[in-house]
């Protein structure tokens, strides 16, 4: 099977080096590969450093560049190159382990589950404990469930079959540069089983300062729109099975971003529906409060 590494990137020339050496690594043991770099509008030596390594490997480097719209519209734009049998995205400052494509493809010739749309594989950050379940393992799960019903908050890398995966883009909302990627992949949830969990960690990265995860307040503030639909979304997907703590936690930043993108009170109570009215107004003023802070 073809695999595609697709990777958006943004003046990131002193991090991009790491997972090419690490490709070139994967190179020995699995061959049958391409990496497609979308730049998004860097300013610095992306394009040069690229030009070099594309003469430089026997695997095909595609790069393309772009006018600045954020890392969602870079990835949306890049799956339209991709032709590989399975597409990972890797982040520009993350790196593959020596053998990660070897054991991606193995993985995926055992899997014959139509219903079955990826292979969830854990992400190592060092030092922090990636230790989850161990009866997971070889289990098909739903990442919805992963995360709202079992309560694992371990970092990851989702593998996905391409022909499904390039039918599901990053939804923008209001012109906004990014949304979490997990309402896409929460989407594609419900059309299919879920994902494969494999216990192996395949990526290696680390927080940057200037990373998503470390400014997740400054996102909610920048992008309200977008995450105002992921948890409205998110409330239209609980069920019984989920945990009381998340669903607490949907209708909480449901407010909250109803309060960012100024939607009335009354207005915000009746789109959260299947829940007890007043549990729902009893969140509004600490979810307020909250939405003031930011």
């Amino acid at each position: 099977m073809k695999i595609s590494v697709v990777t958006a990137t943004y003046n990131r020339e002193k991090l991009l080096p790491a997972l090419y050496k690490s490709l070139k690594k994967n190179y020995k043991t699995f061959k049958d590969f391409e990496w497609i770099i979308m730049d998004d509008g860097s300013e610095d030596n992306t394009g040069k450093n690229v030009s070099k390594w594309i003469e430089e490997v026997d695997f095909k480097i595609d790069y393309h560049y772009q006018k600045n719209q954020g890392k969602m519209a870079a990835i949306n734009n890049a799956l339209k190159y991709v032709t590989g049998d399975i597409v990972m995205e890797i982040d520009s400052d993350d790196y593959l382990v020596d053998d990660a494509l070897k054991i991606i493809n193995e993985d995926y010739e055992k899997l014959d589950n139509d219903k079955v749309y990826g292979i969830i594989y854990k992400r190592s950050l060092g030092k922090k404990d990636t230790t989850v379940d161990s009866s997971m393992n070889n289990s098909v799960i739903k990442l919805f469930d992963i995360h709202n019903k079992y309560g694992f908050d371990f970092d990851m890398n989702l593998t996905f079959k391409a022909n499904i995966r390039k039918k599901y883009k990053y939804i923008l909302e209001h012109n906004e540069k990014f949304v979490t990627e997990a309402r896409t992949y929460y989407k594609i949830d419900q059309d299919y089983d879920g994902l494969l969990f494999k216990d192996k960690e395949i990526v290696i990265g680390e927080y940057l300062e200037d990373g998503y995860s470390k400014n997740i307040s400054k996102m909610f503030k920048k992008y309200p729109y977008g995450y105002l639909e992921y948890f409205k979304e998110c409330l239209s997907y609980v069920n019984k099975e989920t945990l009381f703590k998340k669903r607490l936690y949907f209708i909480k930043h449901y407010i909250l971003f109803s309060y960012l993108t100024k939607k009335s009170m009354l207005e915000c109570i009746k789109e959260v529906k299947g829940f007890n009215k007043l549990m729902v107004l009893l969140l509004v003023i600490p979810g307020y409060i909250k939405s003031s802070k930011f």
